[in-house]
């Protein structure tokens, strides 16, 4: 057994941090949440989302993939739905991804094709952050748009899990699951190193939106909410769970 688990906590603290600090989940945190730039990023997800389940499932047995490899998490089909509720039937020929959403694609391609073991790093910082921060992140956005039953964020909801207890214990199961790893130190350091270039990445993603948030809110709130620096929830040893992330990942 490793400690890849601990590993990752540990060594994605600071990436954790600015993830939440960036301008575009401070706005979302506050409730300042925009149809336009929130159905953006939704798209800029599913490319993202398509490609990792894509390519997890192309290794599904890989020594090092299989035993994180949960298609009961996958979230294509989800995001296809809210993509249909934000764009119409016709979503497909609507989309487009940001210069920063096809980095994050080809960066997935290219470790895919290259070194399989650290889609790990992708596959933790997304679900896990998916089944964490992105459980709270649901209902601001149901509040924030207003939302009807039902509709525009099926992103967040898993259908595997009926109860926040659920999703706890399999949150246990996952980092039972990275631990079982055949990893050595080595790999581990990749790992966890690829892990804060999934953060990177994704905070690119959300900053490309910012300019649009600021537009929709005001330069003078914009101002003022980006000011507020707040401490990482990994940063703080009261959380109950350290991989709560408050961003769309």
């Amino acid at each position: 057994m490793s400690d890849l688990a601990s590993q990752l906590r540990e060594g994605t603290k600071q990436s954790h941090t600015l993830a939440e600090n960036t301008a575009y989940m401070k706005c979302s945190l506050k409730g300042m949440i925009q149809k336009e730039p929130f159905r953006k990023l939704i798209a800029n997800l599913y490319f993202v989302y398509r490609t990792l389940e894509a390519e997890l499932l192309r290794h599904q047995d890989h020594s090092v993939v299989d035993s994180i490899y949960f298609p009961e998490l996958n979230r294509q089909a989800n995001l296809e739905q809210d993509l249909a509720f934000y764009y119409g039937e016709n979503w497909q020929s609507e989309i487009a991804s940001s210069e920063a959403g096809k980095t994050y694609v080809a960066r997935l391609q290219e470790i895919s094709n290259s070194e399989p073991a650290l889609l790990v790093a992708h596959s933790y910082v997304r679900y896990l952050g998916d089944l964490s921060g992105g459980q709270g992140l649901k209902s601001i956005v149901r509040s924030a748009l207003e939302l009807p039953l039902d509709k525009g964020t099926r992103f967040y909801e898993f259908d595997t899990f009926a109860s926040v207890g659920e999703i706890k214990e399999f949150k246990g199961r996952y980092r039972n699951a990275l631990n079982s790893l055949p990893v050595d130190a080595q790999l581990i350091e990749k790992i966890v190193a690829e892990a804060n270039n999934a953060f990177a990445l994704n905070r690119d993603v959300m900053h490309a939106l910012e300019p649009e948030v600021k537009a929709a809110i005001g330069e003078n709130l914009f101002a003022k909410i980006i000011s507020e620096e707040k401490l990482g929830s990994t940063e703080s040893s009261s959380r109950e769970n350290p991989e709560n992330l408050a961003t769309v990942e």
